[in-house]
């Protein structure tokens, strides 16, 4: 029969060969983080997740619900100190949904059986933790949340675009630029007619007559691409479950993000306005409001990217697009339109940042295999 844990307590697991599995009432995710004694990663390797199940002595099974977590105790490398098990949910907080209960076995036994209380606005929870003591192995009941979401726990194990190695440029389809090592020119903001920004191009954020904008709102949108057309030359398409997120970057270190886990960044600045399921319907699927007011001085740039999470490519997108808005008036003051389908589940779309003369605006429209903004911290450094 499994020992019953509590907030903080641990117990000794007796054996090398480990599972923990989850019970959890909403979709989510399962994963791990192996950490030295500093309670950081070493490397990516060090981070087992649903696109990488595997890492030294720990492996995520897929099966019904977030999966299983198997840990080969014996094949830990001695640098890992603590194995820590992270749940993620896919939408929402841990507040508005019943507890999620942790299941240890041990040597195909049942060990131990954690109920996760007292979680409120949290997104992800380190549920549990498998830590070396002496020659011995223990497991112990974390239960500690992060409201910050993946930006919070990506800073606290050292996951960071700092720490993470440039990876290789993606190869992109064919017809499409690589992204551009110099600028290909600034353009002004024009009262009359929306700007059309092409691939690279910046803009600043001051309207006509030099006055600088404080209040921006970037829309997102996009459509599903027509499936199965009919005899008279009708389609359905199916959904596909986009989001945006903004992602604050003090010089390459990621400091804050709003996203559907967490819709209002930390200092309050920018505002997601929640998360679009389909794609579906006419105009912005999503919406981020930026104070750039409030903005902290050691914020240097903003980056707007779209993520896949069910791993749908943006070959099944069609009509993406960002739109730069004036919230004083709602008026449309910039649009950039990516140019075809991508075979990637995740773009970069725009970023704002810091440059001579305030606040500039460039188009990206670079793809990356990420699903959500913990995949994409660790591969957008050649942006910032």
């Amino acid at each position: 029969m499994a020992t019953t844990l509590t907030k903080g307590q641990n117990g000794p697991l007796g054996s090398t060969d480990v599972e923990i599995a989850i019970d959890l009432a909403t979709a989510g995710d399962l994963s791990a983080l192996l950490v030295t004694d500093a309670g950081k990663v070493r490397t990516d390797a060090d981070f087992v997740f649903f696109n990488q199940p595997s890492g030294p002595g720990v492996t995520l099974v897929s099966g019904s619900g977030v999966g299983t977590l198997r840990l080969d105790l014996s094949a830990v490398p001695a640098d890992i100190s603590q194995i820590r098990a992270v749940i993620t949910l896919e939408n929402g907080t841990f507040g508005a949904v019943a507890a999620p209960v942790a299941h240890v076995r041990a040597g195909g036994a049942d060990a131990f059986e954690y109920r996760i209380d007292g979680l409120s606005s949290e997104s992800i929870v380190i549920a549990l933790e498998v830590y070396r003591r002496g020659a011995d192995w223990k497991v112990r009941a974390v239960g500690q949340g992060y409201a910050g979401g993946f930006a919070a726990l990506v800073t606290d194990h050292g996951v960071s675009v700092d720490d993470a190695p440039t990876p290789p440029a993606a190869t992109p389809p064919a017809g499409a630029q690589p992204w551009p090592t110099a600028s290909t020119g600034e353009v002004s903001l024009s009262k009359d007619r929306p700007v059309s920004l092409t691939k690279g191009q910046r803009v600043s954020l001051q309207k006509d007559g030099g006055v600088a904008l404080t209040r921006i709102t970037m829309g997102l949108g996009w459509d599903p691409i027509l499936t199965k057309k009919g005899l008279f030359g009708g389609g359905r398409s199916s959904n596909i479950d986009l989001d945006a997120s903004a992602m604050l970057f003090a010089g390459t270190q990621l400091a804050d993000l709003a996203y559907y886990g967490q819709l209002v960044s930390k200092d309050g600045s920018v505002k997601h306005h929640g998360d679009n399921l389909t794609g579906e319907g006419d105009g912005d699927d999503e919406v981020i409001d930026v104070d750039l007011t409030r903005i902290p001085q050691q914020i240097t740039q903003i980056l707007f990217i779209v993520t896949s999470y069910q791993g749908q490519t943006f070959e099944q997108v069609d009509n993406a697009f960002c739109r730069l808005v004036d919230q004083s008036n709602r008026a449309e003051l910039a649009r950039y339109t990516l140019a075809g389908g991508m075979p990637f589940t995740g773009i970069v779309m725009a970023k704002v940042f810091r440059g001579d003369g305030g606040w500039k605006l460039q188009a990206v429209g670079e793809g990356m295999a990420a699903r959500h903004p913990g995949e994409a911290a660790k591969q957008i450094q050649r942006f910032l």
